[in-house]
């Protein structure tokens, strides 16, 4: 196990969380800067680094599990109010309770994410998540502080938020040395699902964010900045 995967998972999604104490809540062009780039980054390895691995395998019935994973995500958004892609602004219907449906649907989000990181790509991936989990923790946060929960709480969860994806990957390191189980064959289709979660949050946070779905000169920058990097990533793999 590599313990610097770790420790990027967790310290990504803990400082994007921690933030909110830091920087005024008004000021989302930079949030909203790094949800594009990310969102851009996100789409690019999921099209050119894992769905052809995971159509590598030759099962015909993979699609349904990619199919699974975006209709998946839009259930769990019933949940989480779309944090998981930055979204904020209907954050505040709850009415100062405790966000539990919320926390639960984005640690398991959180946990899925983190499972395939054992297999194929793994630095592309991995940092594909650390990216777009500075954003969601920001905004859990957000939601935590306009519900009026205690700066300990707060704290607390973002803690938790933070620990799903290593658990996952944590997870999947024991499944795949067989420490704990051996369910390999079955990781392409976890890899789908995640796919099918990658492809509805990379794509609504590039379309959910922008004004009539227009892209303004910094956020085109950034998309195609997030695009350049993935791209590059590919064509050094591939030589």
């Amino acid at each position: 196990m590599e313990y610097w995967k770790l420790i990027v998972l967790f310290a990504s999604c803990f400082l994007g969380g921690m933030s909110i104490f830091f920087f005024k809540k008004e000021n989302t062009k930079s949030i909203k800067l790094l949800l594009s780039f990310s969102g851009a980054y996100l789409f690019a390895i999921t099209v050119l680094h894992l769905i052809p691995e995971v159509y590598e395998t030759h099962d015909h019935n993979i699609g349904l599990y990619i199919l699974g994973g975006f209709l998946f995500q839009i259930m769990l958004e019933q949940f989480s109010d779309g944090i998981e892609h930055g979204h904020v602004h209907n954050a505040g219907h709850s009415h100062h309770h405790f966000p539990y449906g919320i926390i639960i649907s984005l640690c398991l989000h959180a946990f899925l994410e983190g499972m395939p990181l054992t297999q194929g790509h793994q630095n592309e991936l991995l940092f594909g998540i650390a990216l777009h989990h500075i954003p969601a923790a920001f905004a859990l946060a957000s939601v935590l502080v306009q519900n009026k929960i205690s700066k300990n709480m707060i704290i607390a969860m973002i803690v938790l938020f933070s620990l799903m994806s290593p658990f996952g990957y944590i997870l999947s390191n024991g499944l795949s040395n067989g420490s704990i189980g051996n369910i390999d064959a079955y990781f392409d289709r976890i890899m789908a699902v995640v796919i099918g979660i990658f492809l509805h949050i990379s794509t609504t946070i590039l379309f959910e964010s922008s004004v009539d779905h227009h892209f303004n000169k910094k956020k085109l920058l950034a998309v195609l900045a997030g695009t350049a990097i993935a791209l590059t990533g590919f064509f050094m793999h591939s030589h």
